[in-house]
C-alpha cells in the first residue's frame, strides 16, 4: 500500500494513534493526529518521531484545516459509526482501524488471538512458545504494544502474534491471519457494539479472509462458537476443558493432552506450569494448538510452558501481607473474566470490585461466590448496581468505598491470616482511572506499601 503524499486523518492520539502516525511518517504521508480531548501539543511531540512534519488538533475538528483526506485511520477507541468517521466516509475517505493500517506492511506468518477473555495471556503464551522456534517472533496489538509499532520489524521467515479487540476487528478488511483463534464469546462492549450480533460478528472478522489451507482454533465449550463454526472456511481445531474430544485439545484429571483420531498424548500435568484455573487451562491449549500448526517440537512446548510466568494484571499474585494473599486481576472488566478468577481463588476472599458501566448484567458473577467470597468491596460508578443485584441474589456482606486505597485498607484491616484478597473489578476502569494497567499498578504499590508496613 502506497501511502505517499496520501493526506490521512488519524483519530485517536493515544498509543495506537501515535504509533500508527509514525508508521505513516516513515511511509511519507501527510499527515493529521486528532484527539476530542485537549492535548499539550509540545508533550505529544515528545512521543512522536522527529521526522513529524504533520499537524496535531484537539477538541474541535476545523473543516478549512482537514479538507478530504484520503484516509481515515481510527485509534480503537473511536467508534466506526460516530458523527466524525460518517461525515468524512461520506466524503469519499477509506476507513480503516490501526490493525489493517499494521496488516499492509507485515511480513511472514500472523496469529490473530481474540475472544472475550483470555487474550492477553493467551498471546503473550503464543508468542513465547513461537519464539523458542522462530527467532524472530513479534508479540503485540491489544496487549498494550501497538501492531503498527511493530510491524515493520516483521520478516518472511517470522510470526507476528497479534491480541485482537473487537474495537480492532470492527476496521478489518483485508486483515488475514495464518492462524486465528476464538477462545470464548460473552456480552461484553455492547455500548459501543450495541447489540450481542454485532459485537460476535466483529470477533469472526479475524476469520473472514482465511482460506482452507489455514487454522481457526476454538473452544468447543462456547455454544456460540460451536454454531458458528459452520461459517469458517479455514480448517478448526477444536479444544475442550470439560468434553473428550477425538481431535484437538482436551484438559482432564489434572493435565493436558493432544488428540489424533483419538490417541492422546500428554502435553503437560498442569501442576508442573505457574497458570492456575480452568480458564487458563484453556489458555494454553489455544496456545498449544497454534505452536503445533506451526511444527514447534513438542518438548520444547512442554519447557515453554513449564517457564511462563502469567501476565502482569490477570490473576497475578502481587504479595502475601500478615498471612492475607493478594491478587490483582486487574484486567477482569467484564463478569466473565471475574468469574474465572473467582473460581481460581481456594480459600475465603475478599473481593474488590467496580467501575465503570459497560452495560454488563452481574447475574452470573454474583452466583459464582458459592460461599467463597467473604466480604465484597465495591468503587466507581456501578457500585450500586452491583450491590443491588448481589442483594437480590441473598448476598449482603457488601462495602462501598470511594478509592482504591479506602478498598486495600478496608482488607488489610478486616482479612484475617488464611484469607485471600482479590482485585478483579468485573468492569472497565475509565472514570478513576486512565485504564486497567494503572488501577492494578495502583492496588499493587498500595499493598506492598502495607506489607512495608
Amino acid at each position: 500500500m502506497d501511502f505517499q503524499g496520501k493526506k490521512v486523518l488519524i483519530i485517536g492520539a493515544g498509543k495506537s494513534g501515535i504509533a500508527a502516525a509514525d508508521l505513516l511518517t516513515s511511509k511519507g504521508a501527510d499527515i493529521i493526529l486528532y484527539d476530542d480531548k485537549k492535548l499539550d501539543e509540545a508533550e505529544v511531540l515528545k512521543k512522536l518521531s522527529p521526522d513529524f512534519k504533520g499537524s496535531i488538533i484537539s477538541e474541535k475538528l476545523p473543516e478549512e484545516k482537514i479538507g478530504n483526506p484520503d484516509y481515515l485511520v481510527l485509534s480503537p477507541g473511536v467508534p466506526i459509526d460516530s458523527e466524525k468517521v460518517l461525515k468524512y466516509k461520506d466524503k469519499g475517505a477509506c476507513v480503516i482501524g490501526e490493525v489493517e493500517l499494521a496488516y499492509y506492511f507485515t511480513k511472514g506468518k500472523i496469529v490473530a488471538v481474540t475472544g472475550t477473555n483470555g487474550k492477553t495471556t493467551t498471546t503473550a503464551l503464543t508468542g513465547a512458545l513461537m519464539k523458542l522456534k522462530y527467532e524472530n517472533t513479534l508479540v503485540g496489538g491489544n496487549i498494550g504494544i501497538p501492531y503498527t509499532e511493530i510491524c515493520l520489524n516483521s520478516s518472511d521467515d517470522g510470526v507476528t502474534v497479534a491480541e485482537m479487540s473487537s474495537f480492532q476487528l470492527d476496521t478489518t478488511v483485508t486483515f488475514h491471519p495464518y492462524i486465528s483463534m476464538i477462545l470464548n464469546i460473552t456480552p461484553d462492549h455492547l455500548d459501543r457494539h450495541h447489540t450481542m450480533e454485532n459485537y460476535i460478528n466483529a470477533k469472526f472478522n479475524c476469520t473472514k479472509n482465511q482460506t482452507a489451507d489455514e487454522l481457526c482454533i476454538l473452544n468447543y465449550e462456547d455454544e456460540t462458537l460451536r454454531k458458528k463454526a459452520g461459517d469458517i472456511k479455514a480448517k478448526i481445531c477444536w479444544f475442550s476443558s470439560k468434553t473428550a474430544l477425538d481431535n484437538g485439545y482436551v484438559y482432564e484429571d489434572g493435565a493436558i493432552y493432544e488428540v489424533n483420531d483419538g490417541v492422546r498424548e500428554k502435553v503437560i500435568n498442569v501442576d508442573e506450569m505457574m497458570l492456575i484455573g480452568r480458564h487458563n487451562y484453556e489458555n494454553v491449549m489455544a496456545a498449544v494448538a497454534a505452536a503445533r500448526f506451526m511444527d514447534v517440537p513438542m518438548e520444547l512446548i512442554r519447557e515453554g510452558l513449564r517457564n511462563f510466568k502469567p501476565v502482569e494484571h490477570r490473576i497475578e499474585y502481587v504479595d502475601t501481607v500478615k498471612g492475607v494473599k493478594y491478587y490483582n486481576d486487574s484486567k477482569g472488566t467484564n463478569p466473565d473474566a471475574s468469574i474465572q478468577a473467582v473460581k481460581a481463588m481456594s480459600g475465603p476472599t475478599f473481593l474488590i470490585g467496580g467501575g465503570y458501566d459497560k452495560g454488563s448484567e452481574y447475574d452470573e458473577w454474583i452466583e459464582s461466590f458459592d460461599g467463597k467470597i467473604k466480604k465484597l468491596i465495591l468503587m466507581g460508578q456501578t457500585r450500586d448496581k452491583i450491590a443491588e443485584c448481589a442483594r437480590k441474589h441473598g448476598f449482603c456482606e457488601i462495602e462501598f468505598v470511594g478509592s482504591m486505597e479506602e478498598a486495600v485498607d478496608y482488607c488489610y484491616k478486616n482479612a484475617v491470616s488464611g484469607d485471600t484478597v482479590l482485585l478483579s473489578p468485573c468492569c472497565a476502569s475509565w472514570g478513576m482511572f486512565k485504564n486497567y494497567e494503572e488501577r492494578g499498578k495502583i492496588f499493587k504499590d498500595l499493598v506492598h506499601e502495607k506489607n512495608r508496613g
